[in-house]
């Protein structure tokens, strides 16, 4: 899948976008269908402790699905928003099949 990756206002290491990567690639198993992703990494007010901000938005055959989670690890973030997509992706593949 291809997916586009934005850091806003910092520097994401590769370590840290191979980690996304590897779980977007997941999706797929939900559906094939999936064409490409686009992530965006944000720190929100620099003295919170919960204050990384991870939104993924996955391009489908004619639909767009949307997640954003907030946490205190990007790692965390992506987890829950994959997780978030995922169901999405689950309810999306349920209305096709009734």
């Amino acid at each position: 899948m291809e997916s586009k990756m934005h850091a806003i206002h910092f520097k994401a290491d590769q370590k840290l976008l191979n980690f996304i990567q590897e779980k977007l690639d997941k999706l797929e198993i939900f559906n094939h269908h999936v064409q490409s992703a686009e992530v965006f990494l944000r720190l929100d007010k620099d003295k919170e402790k919960e204050n990384k901000i991870t939104e993924i938005k996955l391009h489908l055959p004619g639909k767009e699905l949307f997640a954003k989670k907030q946490c205190k690890t990007f790692e965390e973030a992506a987890d829950e928003t994959v997780e978030a997509l995922r169901k999405q992706i689950l309810k999306e593949k349920e209305k096709f099949e009734k």
